[in-house]
């Protein structure tokens, strides 16, 4: 299991490496991420990166629509922002 703060997922396939066995063994790791493990690399004990595969598709956030006027875009008014935050 790995822990990302508060929020915890579960790994079932994960390696990892030092950055100087990631460096000697990448094609090795990337065949690894193809067949849908993830590896961590980590410098001196501390992880710091992680090769994982790429989701395909577009990523929508779902909470902006995809197109914005320009209007909507323009900075508030500063009568319109003190309110905002008066209320």
């Amino acid at each position: 299991m790995v822990w990302y703060g508060l929020a915890m997922s579960v790994v079932l396939d994960e390696k990892r490496v030092n950055v100087q066995d990631a460096k000697a063994h990448l094609s090795e790791l990337l065949n690894r991420v193809e067949a849908g493990g993830r590896v961590v690399i980590a410098r001196r004990g501390v992880p710091v990166a992680e090769l994982a595969p790429v989701s395909e598709g577009r990523v929508e956030l779902g909470f902006w629509p995809a197109a914005c006027s320009d209007e909507a875009a323009k900075p508030l008014d500063p009568e319109d922002t003190a309110a905002w935050y008066s209320e």
